[in-house]
């Protein structure tokens, strides 16, 4: 297994308005994890989401499923990890963007894995684009975030009065007590916890206002959608995770004892091999190329 530190937009492209102009493009990281053996020739593109960054996925998934032939991309949003930007001002838009940038590097179209924010990202990315399929784990929901909103106003109202006041996210997982609690499950190893949550950083305000205001209608999804949840979440409920694949006429599968941050839980086998086994089973195409698509109208 080759894993690799790879940074696009290290070579602006030249804007063709006059000869040696060129347009400065924001660095973005991504980690790429070849796989071991057996090669598939549809790679895996894992979005995280708020407060998260590439190292979510490195811990455990992308390890697993390139010892299952896949090839994937972990990339660092704007303004979080390594990569170049602030979150302070960033939308959703753009971090449909920076992943719409990474695909078009990619020889086929890829899976594309999103995780809470991250989920809506890919959400919003198939609303335009299309994909091999798409995987929503403990996704913002069809109905928004405003759900969330309330539990963190009721559990958490000095966190939340922070975030408003400061126009920041980073309040609301600024306390490592107060991230695991929303974050992980009551089977999470408590040295595990804590060391995941000093990982955490800030978030952009204008994209939480977006969790609740602009949402895709999942009606403009062409592409296969499995959707997971977790029966401990303490951001999404398992009954908002339901909904949320209702409405693309399919099923969730829920893990019981799990938190939010599934990939990191005690157990985050059970997602890994559920994903792998519904592409083996339910999308066959992916095993295949796919020719990469234009906009959708």
């Amino acid at each position: 297994m080759t894993i690799q530190a790879r940074t696009m937009g290290a070579k602006p492209p030249h804007t063709g308005s006059a000869p040696g102009v060129y347009r400065r493009i924001m660095k973005l990281n991504v980690v790429v994890t070849e796989p071991t053996s057996n090669p598939r020739a549809t790679p895996v593109v894992f979005v995280h989401g708020a407060w998260h960054g590439a190292w979510c996925w490195t811990e455990h998934f992308t390890k697993f499923f390139a010892d299952h032939g896949y090839a994937s991309y972990a990339i660092d949003l704007r303004g979080h990890g390594a990569s170049e930007g602030s979150v302070k001002w960033s939308r959703i838009s753009h971090y449909v963007q920076d992943l719409r940038r990474l695909v078009l590097e990619l020889a086929t179209e890829p899976v594309i894995v999103g995780h809470s924010m991250g989920g809506l990202v890919v959400r919003q990315y198939l609303s335009r684009y299309r994909a091999a399929a798409g995987i929503l784990m403990a996704p913002v929901p069809v109905t928004g975030a405003i759900g969330a909103t309330m539990r963190v106003i009721l559990d958490h109202p000095g966190a939340f009065l922070r975030a408003n006041t400061t126009l920041s996210l980073g309040p609301i997982v600024d306390d490592p007590d107060r991230a695991i609690s929303l974050l992980f499950g009551p089977h999470m190893d408590p040295i595990d916890a804590n060391r995941y949550a000093e990982m955490l950083q800030d978030e952009s305000y204008p994209a939480y206002i977006e969790m609740i205001v602009d949402l895709p209608r999942a009606s403009r999804t062409q592409d296969p959608i499995l959707v997971l949840g977790a029966d401990s979440d303490a951001i999404f409920s398992p009954a908002e995770i339901k909904a949320t694949a209702r409405a693309h006429d399919t099923r969730a599968v829920m893990y019981g004892g799990m938190g939010h941050d599934m990939m990191l839980e005690p157990g985050w086998e059970g997602p890994a091999r559920a994903i792998i086994d519904w592409l083996d089973d339910a999308v066959p195409a992916v095993q295949w190329p796919i020719v990469p698509s234009n906009d959708r109208p």
